[in-house]
């Protein structure tokens, strides 16, 4: 869930002409993460007027196209800047930029790019066209929020109506793909389900590609309308079964569909991936005692961070004042690292997601449950979140609830769970879990 990295932000503003046309092209480089690595492209033009224009791409994280707003190029030098205070300056020598890559405190990160198309990993689950069924780009309203969703409907081949489902992706900025660390993850299942005779809807998130919105201002509670929008514009195709209509939600989205399924009797089942079901702060300390020992952290160390930060999201959760948040958090973090989270820790998603607990909206689905946790997740571990949705579901006696071993939080085989595997990593899902899926849905 908390899986994006902080550089990942729009670039800032205006363009250099001198010596463009040498920087014209695509190009490539990799800049360190810890143990790991993202893979970056970068892509130049010239507009009308002569003046520099580009996008960057990070391969990894599935972040593509990302606009350019202000490059400079002077003397062989170049240069650009990003939101929160990242910025980049190398030297141009022939086919290469020679330069660093700085953001926080020194030192500056080497980041070196040549001169070349970067290709991504490989994924071989990824599906190629053509494909086995019927594929339609389609966009559909949520009348409430005054928006336009828009997204790709796959629909099996064969007579209808089908078993219909709307994914609901994770935290962060997401495509109808759920696109991150390279991988495709919605491509993927949408692609199984419809093969085995499910038919998928899968939306890009509000303000994301080609749907309309502002994705900042918006909280869980508001991609929950824009779900629902999804599932009732499924009850209009004639392909859709509208007694057999579902929801998949991954991470937040696993959050997300109960809220749904607990307020709306259209939903006949749904699964929950890594679905959330301990409150938002409990997750949050929960991830970073996870996440210190799958760096190897002893147990002890992990657990005294995980106690710091329990009193860090104790100090934004009781403090609405930003100069007064900025001194309580004054002792835990250095001013450039408050600066640098503080837009995120205050943000509308965040403080909401902090003070949401899914428990009284989990004891309130009837419908068939089936939630699956990865015992190598580090973002939604799986021993807590277990007890906690088995708990809250007591009620429920058409509940499976199933920890797969070996997997991390995007359900791939993993060596430890940690965020950096990810990339590496070339299966996008779990075999296991793709049947799992598809045979527990044809069961209902």
């Amino acid at each position: 869930m908390s899986w994006k990295l902080v550089w990942i932000a729009v670039l800032a503003a205006s363009a250099g002409t001198l010596c463009a046309q040498d920087v014209v092209g695509d190009w490539q480089g990799a800049l360190s993460v810890g143990p790991g690595q993202l893979h970056l492209a970068l892509h130049f033009t010239k507009d009308t007027s002569g003046a520099l224009q580009g996008t960057l791409d990070s391969i990894d994280q599935g972040a593509m196209g990302i606009r350019l707003s202000r490059v400079t190029l002077k003397d062989s030098t170049l240069t650009f800047l990003m939101d929160g205070g990242a910025s980049y300056e190398g030297k141009l020598a022939g086919d290469e930029i020679h330069g660093k890559w700085t953001q926080g405190p020194p030192p500056a990160d080497p980041l070196d790019f040549k001169r070349g198309t970067a290709n991504a990993p490989g994924r071989p689950q990824e599906p190629k066209k053509p494909y086995p069924y019927r594929s339609e780009d389609v966009s559909y309203e949520n009348k409430a929020a005054g928006i336009s969703l828009a997204a790709t409907f796959t629909i099996p081949e064969g007579k209808g109506p089908f078993p219909a489902v709307v994914l609901i992706t994770g935290s962060g900025p997401q495509d109808r793909d759920e696109a991150l660390m390279g991988h495709k993850p919605f491509l993927v299942l949408a692609d199984y389900l419809t093969r085995h005779g499910i038919a998928v809807l899968r939306a890009d998130d509000r303000g994301v590609a080609r749907s309309g919105g502002n994705f900042a201002s918006a909280t869980s509670a508001d991609f929950a309308t824009d779900a629902e929008a999804g599932l009732a514009w499924l009850k209009t195709r004639s392909e859709a079964d509208p007694q057999k209509l579902g929801l998949i939600g991954h991470s937040e989205g696993g959050e997300i569909a109960p809220m749904i399924a607990a307020r709306n009797k259209d939903v006949a089942f749904l699964v929950s991936l890594a679905g959330p079901a301990l409150k938002g702060d409990e997750i949050i300390v929960e991830q970073v005692v996870a996440a210190n020992e799958a760096a190897g952290a002893p147990h002890a160390l992990a657990v005294k961070n995980g106690e710091v930060e329990r009193q860090i999201l104790s100090a934004v959760e009781a403090e609405k004042d930003p100069a007064q948040l900025r001194r309580k958090l004054a002792a835990f973090l250095p001013a450039d690292a408050i600066e640098q989270n503080l837009p995120g820790l205050t943000s509308p998603w965040y403080r909401a997601f902090l003070a949401y607990d899914p428990t009284p909206d989990l004891r309130k689905v009837t419908c068939p449950v089936l939630a699956l946790f990865g015992d190598k997740d580090t973002e939604v571990p799986a021993v807590q979140n277990i007890a906690a949705i088995r708990k809250a579901l007591a009620e429920n006696h058409q509940v499976e609830v199933d920890e797969m071993p070996g997997l991390n939080h995007l359900f791939q085989h993993a060596k430890t769970g940690a965020l950096r595997e990810y990339s590496e990593i070339e299966e996008t899902l779990s075999p296991d879990v793709l049947s799992k899926i598809a045979t527990w849905i044809a069961g209902r």
